[in-house]
């Protein structure tokens, strides 16, 4: 039996509410895997069975829909340090995590910019790779059936994506991808197509010397070690129906630049999922949603997908 860890993210926003649709309709369709909901009971209106278990996490106070809460912060924090034991003690073969809202949790007093970085810290990883893949939601025999996306950055200032770009951190980087495309995707020898950093990728450095100094001789390094690599390609032009086709992943320099485009194609089915980690871990491709929170309009779909996403995963790491 496959057992999987479904944080339900922020208690004020639509997080338990998609979580548990999702829990159900994903357990209808798999019959070898259990969801371990990681939530305050007063918050899941499911009945819990043999493959849905509620591990509760007390709430610090009751929650209204919308309305955030800097008490809860610490409850968010809880049911992802639970998830992440779990996975690390083999308790969970993965961890899949419903919208946090971050701006809470840093007013709470914990420094916090994202899943991907906490969990890096949680898991004493060094470098992880966050990247999103999804079905597109356009039926067109011009884009391939998954799009893959991974960031060079991710959760920092314009301003500091260019300071922060240097050839070991894209090195490391294409090597962590290729290893959890091969791994834990099964895709036995990915091609990673890398973008260029500014317009045009610098124009033979007349818009920018990073592709030249920095982007290009990672790229030459990557391919001398016999890493299917290629670029850097111009950001308006590598989202090419041709390059999609070939490539099995996107590797863009910042956040904005990859994630544009992906959730223009895939809005609804993407899935976040952090590379690099000893466990693995998906999530969901948007944010809290406030304002429908507690209405019942909130769609799954997303969530739906990162849960088989995680158990694609899982059956791909144990073959």
């Amino acid at each position: 039996m496959i057992h999987i860890a479904l944080t339900t993210g922020e208690p004020a926003g639509i997080g338990p509410e998609i979580s548990q649709k999702a829990a159900q309709e994903f357990l209808a369709q798999h019959n070898d895997v259990s969801i371990h909901l990681l939530a305050d009971q007063s918050l899941i209106e499911l009945k819990a069975h043999d493959r849905l278990i509620v591990k509760h996490c007390a709430l610090g106070q009751k929650v209204a829909a919308g309305q955030l809460n800097v008490l809860n912060a610490p409850y968010v924090l809880q049911t992802l340090d639970v998830a992440i034991d779990g996975c690390l003690n083999g308790g969970y073969q993965a961890m899949v995590t419903a919208p946090v809202q971050k701006s809470v949790i840093s007013d709470s007093g914990v420094k916090f910019s994202g899943h991907t970085e906490y969990l890096a810290e949680k898991c004493k990883t060094d470098l992880v790779v966050m990247m999103l893949c999804g079905k597109p939601i356009f039926e067109s025999n011009l884009l391939p059936d998954q799009l893959r996306v991974a960031l060079t950055t991710t959760h920092i200032p314009l301003q500091k994506v260019s300071a922060a770009i240097t050839t070991e951190l894209i090195e490391k980087t294409i090597e962590i991808i290729w290893q959890d495309l091969k791994n834990k995707f099964g895709i036995k020898d990915p091609s990673i197509f890398v973008t260029g950093l500014n317009p045009h990728a610098g124009e033979s450095g007349h818009m920018g010397l990073e592709e030249r100094d920095v982007i290009a001789p990672a790229i030459e390094r990557m391919k001398q070690k016999n890493y299917r690599v290629s670029g850097p390609y111009s950001g308006d032009t590598i989202f090419s129906p041709d390059k999609l086709k070939s490539a099995d992943v996107i590797l863009a320099m910042y956040h904005d630049q990859g994630l544009a485009p992906f959730k223009f194609a895939t809005f609804g089915e993407g899935v976040n999922v952090t590379l690099g980690l000893p466990i693995i871990r998906t999530s969901v491709d948007h944010g809290t949603a406030l304002g429908i929170a507690g209405k019942g309009q909130a769609d799954s779909s997303s969530m739906l997908a990162a849960l088989n996403v995680a158990y694609q995963m899982v059956k791909a790491k144990a073959s």
